[in-house]
């Protein structure tokens, strides 16, 4: 019977966003229309001198209720540009909907098998599967950037030392380097090209992509720019420094791979036990998931395996 209910809820959850989208959906085309009216705008404008002069869609949700509702927490503008740092596009307001179902249909199908003990944890999980995927996504997008951005800094100093100016630079970028690497320079190019000063688009590039390396790239334009001095020497000392740091970490990897490989087996040591001993003895397994005491001592030696894991991956990641 739960089953039955959780696929009714779920049903009805997908029915009522479709009825909010399309109630709501139209006003789309007119929030459209305002962008465009405020190009042409700015467009007659020689530089504009405020950020908000370059339109973005920064939407957290497509439906306007939603969107008003969302726009009362920090959190979710911090997630809107955590999703954004992915390289994905999904709004905030579609993640959220997508792990609450998630999670309620996780809830519902192991309190059927499970009992409510197990059920709270593994809607926990569930909840949490879209956020691990987006870190996921993140964490892949920013080691590649931080992988091919010593050779954009190659060539901005090539470019620099050639005769031209920095704006020349950005905009080869785009067409020299894989992404996302491109991707983040080609934003920057159009934003300063645009009119938005190259400090302002510097510092947007640095949040977009909150890397150390960037962070570094950004001051060391911003000194050049106020002081002086010979830019294509200092992007040089900086992108030798990047490589440095990568040889570094490549010997920190080598070192702790025992201890990555420990962590491993303890982390996958008592779930495969588990499904082993379900397979080969089940009637063994029985007392653990029909009795009340072995629901909670499931419950409990799950989140102490959670907290072990989460101190494992704090001792063997090491930042360079």
């Amino acid at each position: 019977m739960p089953l039955a209910i959780a696929v009714v809820t779920f049903a009805s959850v997908l029915v009522v966003a479709a009825l909010l989208v399309y109630a709501f959906g139209g006003r789309e085309e007119a929030d459209v229309a305002k962008r465009l009216e405020s190009i042409q705008k700015s467009s007659r404008l020689a530089r504009p001198s405020r950020r908000g002069d370059l339109l973005r869609d920064e939407k957290l949700s497509e439906v306007s209720a939603l969107e008003g509702a969302l726009r009362k927490w920090p959190w979710a503008t911090q997630l809107r540009d955590y999703i954004g740092q992915g390289g994905l596009r999904t709004k905030p307001a579609k993640l959220l909907l997508l792990s609450g179902n998630l999670g309620l249909v996780a809830y519902l199908a192991v309190a059927e098998v499970a009992g409510i003990v197990l059920a709270v944890p593994a809607a926990a999980a569930a909840c949490g599967v879209p956020l691990a995927f987006v870190a996921l996504k993140r964490h892949r997008r920013l080691r590649a950037f931080e992988l091919h951005f010593p050779e954009a800094i190659d060539l901005i100093a090539r470019v620099v030392r050639s005769g031209h100016s920095l704006s020349t630079a950005l905009e080869m970028i785009p067409a020299e380097t894989p992404e996302p690497v491109a991707g983040e320079f080609r934003v920057l190019y159009d934003e300063q090209r645009l009119g938005l000063p190259l400090n302002d688009a510097l510092v947007r590039l640095a949040r977009r992509v909150p890397l150390m390396d960037v962070r570094f790239f950004v001051t060391a334009l911003f000194i050049q720019r106020e002081s002086g001095g010979n830019l294509g020497e200092i992007l040089d000392n900086l992108s030798r420094v990047i490589r440095d740091r990568f040889v570094v970490y490549g010997e920190i990897r080598a070192r702790s791979a025992q201890g990555r490989l420990t962590a491993a087996i303890l982390l996958g040591l008592p779930p495969a036990i588990l499904v082993m001993m379900a397979v080969t003895n089940p009637g063994y397994l029985h007392p653990l998931f029909a009795e009340a005491l072995g629901r909670l001592m499931l419950g409990v030696a799950a989140m102490m395996q959670t907290i072990g894991a989460l101190l494992l991956l704090k001792i063997v990641r090491i930042e360079v």
